[in-house]
């Protein structure tokens, strides 16, 4: 018999689970997973695994059962039964005083406000008066639930904030209005923590959003001032051990410039668990953030976050609205083929149009030549190139 290592419950079955599973079995570590259905992305790579309802205590205490910890491929496991595992004596990585900060924007942002983080200008609005108020344009985002671009609305008139304000009537959740940030760019803070309270910062990345959803990556962040960059890791580095955050925590900020004209980085979202924007770091760091996040939950020694090489890009693959494009895997022969460093990520899901089906990481030594094989790549699976030649 092997010797017994403790077992880590995912909940949770996309991509950032079955992302884990690889730097799982070289750590020798089992994952239980907790699945929404027979065939998802992680439980094609996770033998052990359960078909249920996050949304069910029954089911997380039947998934968590014997498990040393339970950690999340997505934050939307309620608040309430996170405390009754807790009480049952299962370890929350992270618990859910910090996971709440992740599940609800405005709770967030009251938490920012506490912090003295620097975040764009913000309320609470139940009306379109309250909407008028505040001011156009802005951002109104639901409390919770929303994800990818999904449940974001950029608001104008007030015309403009009848959908939003249905859709949170709707759901029963808070509205949030955000002022829309006339910013450079996105960046990225990734970081890791353990329950000791050791840490690690990955590089600060630049990212650029495509209809809400995060398109590409670059680490770290080109032209980005070495103070602020400090500034950015220290920022999420703090966030983290305010609020005792356990794994990867993700810091999404705006580079935006203040009243005076000089650069200044806002937070934008928080996201508690692997995360797109870390995705390079599976090829262009010592250790991915993956398997950083599993050292954490169990409070392993944290591994160097520090980039093998100059460059590395990540461009997601996202599916095609062409149904000529036909199989993922029908991109390999040329993909490698041309770029023998290329690294493809493919997650095991149905193409359907706009969504994420995997990603490509390209590394090396001069930008523009990175950017052009990761892009090259990621539109050859998508078919965005169609038949043309090199």
């Amino acid at each position: 018999m092997p010797d017994a290592a403790p077992r880590i419950a995912v909940i949770g079955g996309g991509q950032l689970a079955r992302m884990m599973a690889q730097p799982a079995i070289a750590l020798g570590v089992p994952l239980r997973l907790l699945a929404e259905a027979e065939g998802v992305s992680a439980a094609q790579v996770i033998p052990d695994h359960l078909v249920g309802d996050y949304r069910d205590l029954a089911t997380l205490q039947q998934v968590t059962e014997g498990c040393a910890v339970v950690t999340f491929d997505h934050e939307h496991v309620p608040t309430e039964h996170l405390h009754a595992l807790e009480d049952a004596g299962v370890a929350c990585r992270p618990g859910p005083e910090a996971l709440v900060h992740a599940q609800d924007k405005v709770v967030m942002r009251e938490a920012m406000a506490r912090l003295g983080a620097p975040q764009p200008r913000w309320g609470v609005v139940a009306s379109e008066a309250d909407v008028e108020a505040f001011g156009f344009p802005c951002v109104l985002k639901v409390s919770r639930g929303g994800y990818d671009g999904k449940g974001v609305w950029v608001v104008r008139t007030a015309d403009d904030a009848a959908e939003p304000l249905a859709a949170a009537e709707r759901s029963g959740v808070r509205l949030l209005a955000e002022e829309l940030v006339d910013f450079r760019r996105e960046l990225a803070a990734v970081v890791a923590r353990s329950p000791s309270g050791q840490a690690a910062a990955y590089p600060v990345v630049a990212t650029t959003q495509l209809d809400g959803i995060c398109h590409e990556v670059i680490a770290p962040a080109p032209d980005l001032d070495p103070a602020l960059a400090g500034e950015a890791q220290q920022l999420a580095l703090r966030v983290a051990g305010e609020l005792e955050v356990t794994g990867i925590l993700a810091v999404e900020l705006f580079e935006a410039v203040d009243a005076a004209g000089r650069p200044e980085i806002l937070v934008n979202e928080l996201a508690m668990r692997p995360h797109n924007t870390g995705h390079w770091s599976q090829d262009g760091a010592v250790t991915s953030q993956f398997e950083n996040h599993l050292r954490a939950v169990l409070d392993l020694p944290l591994g160097s976050p520090a980039p093998r090489a100059p460059w590395t890009v990540m461009v997601n693959i996202l599916g095609s609205p062409r149904p000529e494009v036909g199989h993922l895997y029908d991109g390999y022969p040329h993909a490698l083929a041309r770029d023998p460093r290329l690294r493809v990520h493919l997650y095991g899901k149905e193409l359907r149009p706009g969504r994420k089906v995997g990603h490509v990481n390209a590394y090396g030594d001069d930008l523009e030549d990175v950017l052009e094989r990761a892009r090259h790549a990621a539109g050859w699976f998508r078919g965005d190139l169609g038949n043309e030649s090199d």
